[in-house]
This record gives C-alpha cells, sequence and structure tokens, in this order.
C-alpha cells in the first residue's frame, strides 16, 4: 500500500511540474503544445462554419476534435490532482476556463449544433502570457494594467460624455430627418450616430435634408476627436508612470546580461538574478 502511495505521490510531483512549472523545459513545451491545439480547435471550429471544406473533412475534424477534448479532459483532471488546493483551481478564471473548453464536444452529444461553442477554447490562449512570464513582459503588462486603472475615472466619464453625446445628437436627427428619409425610430437615429461618430459608417441610413447632413458633418468631425481622446489619457499615464519608474532605478547595468536601468539599491538583476556589485 505504501508503495503504491508512494508512485502515486511521484506521478503526482512529475505531472506538477509538467503542467504548472512554465519555467521547466518540460514545462514550457508542454504549454505549448497545448497553445498548439487550442489554435488548432479554434481554426477547425471557424472552418466548420466553411462549407465547403466541411463537407470535405467532416469526418476528419470530428477525429480531430475528440483527440483534443481528450487531452484537455485528462489536463483538466491531472491539473486538479496535482495541486494541494484543488477548490481554489476549480473555482479560479483559469479553472473556470479550463472546464469550459472540456466541455463543448461532450455537449454536441446532447444539443446538435452546439459543437460551435469550442470557439471559447480561445479564452485558453491567455496562458501564453504565463508563458511569456519574463520580467520584460511583466514589466510592460504592469504597467499598462496600471496605466488603464489609473485612467479609469477619466475614460468613464469620457464614455458617460459620449452616450449622453449620442443620445441627443440621434433625436435631433430624428426631428430633422424624419421616418421618410430612414430615421423610423430615436433608438435608429442613435444607431445612425454611434456609427458615424465611431466613423465606420455602414451607408445603410444616411440624411438627406440640408441641416441634417450639416449635423452630420459635425458628428463625423466629432468623431475623429473622439477616437483620439482615450488613446491620449492612457498614454499620458503610461509616460507618467515611465518616468516615475526611471527616477526609481539607478544608471547601474547588469555585468552579466548588460540589462541597464537597475532598481536602485538591488541586489540582483531584474532580467537575470546576477549578483549586482553595489556601491
Amino acid at each position: 500500500m505504501s508503495e503504491v502511495k508512494s508512485k502515486y505521490q511521484k506521478f503526482r510531483k512529475q505531472a506538477y511540474i509538467i503542467i504548472y512549472g512554465t519555467n521547466t523545459v518540460s514545462g514550457k513545451l508542454f504549454d505549448l503544445i497545448l497553445l498548439g491545439l487550442i489554435l488548432l480547435s479554434v481554426f477547425l471550429t471557424m472552418m466548420e462554419t466553411v462549407a465547403g471544406f466541411e463537407a470535405k473533412f467532416h469526418d476528419e475534424r470530428i477525429i480531430i476534435e475528440w483527440v483534443i477534448t481528450i487531452f484537455f479532459t485528462i489536463e483538466y483532471i491531472l491539473r486538479i490532482i496535482t495541486i494541494n488546493k484543488p477548490i481554489k483551481y476549480i473555482f479560479s478564471f483559469y479553472g473556470i476556463i479550463d472546464l469550459i473548453a472540456t466541455l463543448p464536444m461532450y455537449i454536441a452529444q446532447i444539443f446538435a449544433g452546439s459543437g460551435i461553442l469550442s470557439i471559447v477554447r480561445a479564452l485558453r490562449l491567455l496562458r501564453l502570457f504565463k508563458i511569456l512570464n519574463h520580467p520584460k513582459f511583466s514589466g510592460q503588462s504592469n504597467q499598462l494594467k496600471d496605466a488603464l486603472i489609473a485612467s479609469r475615472g477619466k475614460i468613464i466619464v469620457f464614455i458617460y460624455f459620449v452616450l449622453i453625446s449620442t443620445i441627443l445628437i440621434g433625436s435631433v436627427m430624428y426631428v430633422v430627418e424624419g421616418k421618410e428619409n430612414g430615421f423610423t425610430s430615436i433608438p435608429t437615429s442613435i444607431y445612425w450616430t454611434i456609427v458615424t461618430l465611431t466613423t465606420v459608417g455602414y451607408g445603410d441610413i444616411s440624411p438627406v435634408t440640408p441641416l441634417g447632413q450639416f449635423l452630420a458633418s459635425f458628428v463625423m468631425i466629432l468623431g475623429y476627436g473622439i477616437i483620439a481622446v482615450p488613446t491620449g489619457i492612457v498614454s499620458a499615464e503610461i509616460a507618467k508612470q515611465g518616468n516615475e519608474k526611471e527616477k526609481d532605478n539607478s544608471d547601474e547595468s547588469c555585468t552579466d546580461c548588460g540589462a541597464k536601468n537597475q532598481t536602485k539599491n538591488a541586489n540582483y538583476c531584474y532580467n537575470c538574478g546576477n549578483h549586482l556589485l553595489n556601491d
């Protein structure tokens, strides 16, 4: 009995290193294989909607999808049994995504046509950020995240302003153009305003009266300015955080990898972990 338990513990340890060890060779290889299967599954799901491809390769697609599904199922089970707190993983963001990724083919056996839900497996590509767990990538992603968080108040106010503007402009266009020119209701007019303001311009509705065309021209010009505002807000925050980070960094470079702008009073390089020769 103890021998069986010992083998099981050894298996758990090896499986854990492979599945969760993003810094090990086997772990990185496993993650790359996993990402490849996810991309293949998403590709097959998209091609399922192409009549010519589906008619020619239907059976092959089903076989590959089942192979991928079984792989994901085994992987999901191994993720649960190899960690000390499986409940925490099951109800985590990645745990829920991993579970959803295994279900489409099983659900398709009960509800026809639900296999198209396999497209949700694209969410598993978020694991790419865990594979690219390099200080440079982590630093840049954290900087962007902090900039977005710092900008959220301004962006919310901006979106609120845009929302009120589209309602007002849409209502005016409904009164000016009327039902005979395609503006059959205020919601339809608001739809036209949003399409025009975002410079998409589908062309399914267009003003005919001179006043309506003048207002449309104003909305088009306003659209270019509106698009630039959120970009400017976030860019300003990124630049601000970049300047603050430079203040916290020294001019010292790592003697091993050459990485510059080391953190002041740091003992080890942020890039390679080499011991720094502080004064």
